[in-house]
């Protein structure tokens, strides 16, 4: 009987940690990786000026139909 109580703690141990990794990637990485995807998306549809003016490698951009801007990598 000890030895099956041994192997269900180590069980609660394992779904445990699974539990946590799993918790910290859809509260922490997916978000990240959910913002990034949409902002290079966004770049692919944008409008964006024909020339780098900051000189940082970055162009100001929009969406057609929208006033807001944003920044997309300069691609020219």
């Amino acid at each position: 009987m000890k030895e099956a109580t041994g192997e269900l703690n180590m069980s609660l141990v394992v779904i445990s940690s699974v539990a946590i990794l799993v918790a910290f990637f859809y509260g922490v990485i997916w978000p990240i990786m959910d913002k990034n995807q949409e902002q290079q998306m966004n770049c692919s549809k944008a409008i964006c000026a024909k020339k780098d003016t900051n000189n940082d490698g970055m162009v100001d951009c929009h969406l057609k139909g929208k006033t807001e801007t944003f920044s997309c990598k300069f691609k020219g």
